[in-house]
């Protein structure tokens, strides 16, 4: 995300319909809209990837995967995010064409300009989403997935998964891949 907002506030229905008619995507934190930078080839061919692998996965469960221009949407906080990639479950998301308020796993592919963002404040405003019960972190520099799973006592659990494991799981959706495949064509920005 860029830092600098733009200047007026809007509610989240002029954002939304502002949204519509924008060459470039924009996210949404509380009344101010922030222009999004485009992604390097390593984040593109990972969410990519991802993305092929977890659409046959979810195929005729009833959840949906959704990749890059849906917009995630945090009506707690008036925040509307891009997250890379998310699954929804939730009958109730398909009311709405242009986002979705009920995701069940969000994943964000890391880039040196929104690594801090997606750790630290993106990862606490996702935590308000009763919903979610798995946020996913991949990195571009190594071959690194991190799991932050939702417990049943409420509480977020990390779990990391490196070339040593060969797999990644992702339990929200108990899914299993191997880490190969989601770093298939991929050079690494070391």
């Amino acid at each position: 995300m860029v830092a600098a907002p733009q200047s007026c506030y809007l509610t989240p229905d002029q954002y939304l319909k502002f949204e519509e008619n924008s060459p470039i995507k924009h996210e949404y934190i509380d009344g101010e809209v922030y222009a999004m930078a485009g992604a390097s080839d390593a984040h593109v061919t990972i969410a990519l990837n991802l993305a092929a692998i977890l659409r046959n996965h979810v195929r005729g469960s009833g959840c949906r995967v959704y990749i890059t221009d849906m917009k995630a949407r945090l009506e707690s906080l008036n925040r509307f995010y891009y997250p890379d990639l998310m699954v929804t479950c939730d009958e109730r998301d398909q009311d709405t064409p242009n986002f979705k308020r009920f995701p069940k796993l969000i994943i964000e592919v890391l880039s040196e300009s929104t690594e801090a963002f997606d750790r630290g404040d993106k990862f606490a405003d996702y935590r308000t989403l009763d919903s979610l019960k798995e946020y996913v972190l991949i990195s571009t520099r190594y071959q690194r997935v991190e799991c932050f799973r939702r417990n049943e006592q409420g509480l977020w659990v990390l779990q990391s998964y490196t070339p040593e494991q060969q797999v990644f799981a992702l339990n929200s959706i108990t899914f299993e891949s191997r880490l190969d495949l989601l770093y298939e064509d991929v050079t690494l920005s070391t």
